[in-house]
Parts: C-alpha cells; sequence; structure tokens
C-alpha cells in the first residue's frame, strides 16, 4: 500500500466516502448493481502520468551546450557547499 491511506483507499481505487452511513450505501449500489465502481484511467495506468516528468531532464540537457551544462552544475555544487 502505498502511503498511508486509509482500508479502502489503495492508490488503483476510487476515493470512498470518510462517513460509514455514505460509505455502506455506496458498497450496497455497487453490490446491486445501482452504480459501478469508477476507477479513474489514470489510477488504473500510473505510468502514463509520469510520461512527461521523466522526458524533461533528458530533452533539457539535449538542448543545452556544454558550457550551459558546466554552468548550472557549478552553480548547483556551491549552493549545495554554501548552505551549511
Amino acid at each position: 500500500m502505498a502511503g498511508c491511506r486509509g482500508m479502502w483507499q489503495h492508490g488503483y481505487m476510487a476515493k470512498r466516502p470518510r462517513d460509514p452511513n455514505q460509505l455502506a450505501k455506496l458498497i450496497v449500489d455497487i453490490a446491486t448493481g445501482e452504480t459501478q465502481d469508477s476507477i479513474s484511467d489514470s489510477k488504473r495506468h500510473p505510468s502514463k502520468r509520469r510520461m512527461g516528468g521523466s522526458k524533461g531532464g533528458k530533452a533539457r540537457a539535449k538542448r543545452l551546450t556544454k558550457e550551459q551544462r558546466r554552468t548550472i552544475a557549478h552553480d548547483a555544487a556551491r549552493a549545495r557547499w554554501n548552505e551549511k
């Protein structure tokens, strides 16, 4: 189970009501077929959500020149060592 979610709220499940009476009604409605248990596509396929972030750094590195990358790395190292 990812993170500290409730018993019924796994990463791939739809969000459930916190009120016990509303939760009971939802469970009965799902069991009798009155409503469907809905899970969004982003929760079914979490890899699609991360796709943009994993491409960003590589695309930026291709676009920068060697000198620009060096300057960025130098500034980052200086900021890390000056924090203390």
